[in-house]
C-alpha cells in the first residue's frame, strides 16, 4: 500500500502561524503536523509515501529529504500549479498502479488505518471515504450512506433552511482503486468532493467509513489551538480505535427530545432544553454519545423506516447547530405484540434489539470498541434501566421520566436532566474529564 498526502496548502486563514512556512508544516505538540501523518502511515507498515507540495515546497523537501531519518521512503512531487485535489495525483498515475490512501496535509489524524483498509478491502468499491459526525455539520458537506455502507448521495453546503440531513461529514482520508484515474482529467483544477466522486456516485461503487477516531482539521486558528490542546492531553491518541473507549448511551425521548407519547411527525420533534449543551460536553470528553432508542411506531405503521430517520436527521440538524454531534444512532422499530389490523407486520415480531434487550449495545460495543465496564446508560423508563443493568453499565435515571424505577429495579444514579447526568459523569466519576 502507497500513500499520498497532498501537502501544497498556504493556510491563509492560520495568520502568524503559517507566515513562513506551508500549512502541512504548523507544529503540532512542537511536531510538524506532516510528521505526524508519516509517523502514523509508518505505524501501518506503509513506507512508500509521496507528498505534493506546491507552497514552500523546499522547506517541506528539506525537512523530510528521502525520508530515512523516519523509516519510510519519501518521494516530493512539487506541482507547479496549483490543480486542487485531484490534479497531482493523476499526474502519479503511472506510480499508483494499485489501491492506495489519500491524505489531507492539514488535517491531524490519529486511526486504525488497519482497520479501515480492512473495510475497503472486503467492499470491493473504487473508493472508500472515511466519515465522521462533526459539531459543525451546517457549514460542511453531507454524505448519505444506505444500509451497506454504500455511499448515495452528496449534500453540498450551503443547505437549505428546514432541509435535514444526517451529520455525516467526509473526513478528508480515502482509500482508492487505480481506477479513479479514468474519472479525472490530466491537467484540469478539480476537487474531489466537489468535482468526482458527487458525479460517479451513481454509477461507480463508493463506501463511506464512519468512525468516531480524532480526525481534525486546523484550518483557523482556534480549530488549531483544539488540536495542540488535544495533542499534548494525550486525547489524540486515546481516540485511536485500537484502544477501548468508554460510552454515554442515551435514549432518545425524554432525555434528549420532548417527550409526545408515538413520535412519529418530523414537526413534533423538539430538542428539551440543555440537551445540545449537556451532549456538547460529552463531546468534549474522551466518551462517545450514542443513541439506543425504541421506536415502535414503525411497527405500529404509523412511520416508516425513511421517516424515521428522517426524524433523527432533524435531531443531527439541530444539534449541530448548537455544536453537538452523536457519533451514532441504534434503533430497533419491532414491537412484540401483534394481531393488529392497522400493525406492520414485518416488524410485529420478538427481537433482541428492544430494549431491555441489549443487541443495540452489543452492536456499538463491536463498532467501536467500547469499554462496557466504564460506560453508562441514561434514560427515563425501567426499560433503559434493565437494558443498562443487562449490559453491564452504569444506569442513570431522569427524574422527569417519573417511570425509571419500581420497589424491585433502581438505576444506580437520578437526576433532574440530561446536563445534570452528563456533568455528574464527565465531572466526578471519570479519569478523563472534559478538555
Amino acid at each position: 500500500m502507497k500513500a499520498v498526502i497532498l501537502a501544497g496548502g498556504r493556510g491563509t486563514r492560520l495568520g502568524h502561524l503559517a507566515k513562513k512556512i506551508p500549512k502541512p508544516m504548523v507544529k503540532v505538540g512542537g511536531v510538524p503536523l506532516l510528521e505526524h501523518q508519516i509517523r502514523l502511515l509508518k505505524r501501518y507498515g506503509i513506507k512508500q509515501i509521496t507528498l505534493i507540495t506546491g507552497y514552500l515546497s523546499k522547506v517541506i523537501e528539506d525537512y523530510f529529504k528521502d525520508g530515512t531519518e523516519f523509516g519510510v521512503r519519501i518521494n516530493c512531487f512539487r506541482e507547479a500549479k496549483p490543480l486542487g485535489t485531484t490534479g497531482g495525483i493523476k499526474q502519479l498515475a503511472d506510480e499508483l498502479t494499485t489501491d492506495f490512501i489519500v491524505l489531507y496535509g492539514d488535517v491531524m489524524i490519529n486511526m486504525d488505518i488497519e482497520k479501515l483498509l480492512k473495510f475497503h478491502r472486503a467492499k470491493g468499491g473504487k473508493c472508500t471515504l472515511v466519515l465522521h459526525p462533526n459539531d459543525h455539520p451546517y457549514d460542511s458537506d453531507l454524505v448519505r450512506t444506505d444500509e451497506e455502507q454504500r455511499i448515495i448521495q452528496f449534500h453540498s453546503k450551503p443547505h437549505a433552511d428546514g432541509k435535514y440531513l444526517r451529520n455525516l461529514v467526509s473526513a478528508g482520508v480515502y482509500v482508492l482503486s487505480p481506477t479513479i484515474m479514468k474519472c479525472i482529467k490530466k491537467g484540469v483544477k478539480a476537487d474531489f468532493g466537489r468535482d468526482i466522486f458527487p458525479k460517479i456516485v451513481s454509477t461507480e461503487r463508493l463506501y463511506g467509513y464512519n468512525t468516531p477516531e480524532y480526525i481534525k482539521d486546523i484550518g483557523t486558528p482556534d480549530r488549531f489551538n483544539q488540536v495542540n490542546t488535544d495533542c499534548l492531553s494525550g486525547k489524540i491518541e486515546r481516540l485511536n480505535n485500537k484502544n477501548k473507549r468508554p460510552a454515554i448511551f442515551l435514549d432518545r425521548d425524554g432525555v434528549i427530545n420532548e417527550k409526545v407519547g408515538l413520535l412519529y411527525k418530523i414537526d413534533d420533534f423538539k430538542l428539551l432544553g440543555r440537551a445540545a449543551e449537556a451532549i456538547r460536553k460529552i463531546n468534549s470528553s474522551d466518551f462517545l454519545a450514542i443513541v439506543v432508542t425504541n421506536q415502535s411506531v414503525v411497527a405500529r405503521n404509523l412511520c416508516s423506516i425513511s421517516r424515521l430517520e428522517k426524524i433523527h436527521n432533524k435531531m443531527d440538524t439541530l444539534l449541530g447547530k448548537e455544536g453537538a454531534k452523536l457519533d451514532a444512532v441504534y434503533y430497533c422499530p419491532h414491537h412484540p405484540d401483534s394481531g393488529y389490523p392497522e400493525e406492520n407486520p414485518q416488524y410485529k415480531i420478538q427481537c433482541s434489539c428492544r430494549k431491555p434487550n441489549i443487541e443495540m449495545i452489543r452492536k456499538a460495543q463491536k463498532q467501536f470498541n467500547i469499554d462496557i465496564n466504564n460506560s453508562f446508560l441514561i434514560g427515563d423508563s425501567l426499560r433503559d434501566i434493565l437494558c443498562g443493568r443487562n449490559a453491564g453499565l452504569t444506569t442513570i435515571g431522569l427524574m422527569a421520566g417519573g417511570c425509571c424505577w419500581d420497589e424491585n429495579i433502581e438505576p444506580d444514579y437520578l437526576f433532574a436532566d440530561l446536563y445534570e447526568a452528563v456533568d455528574f459523569i464527565v465531572n466526578s466519576c471519570c479519569r478523563h474529564a472534559a478538555v
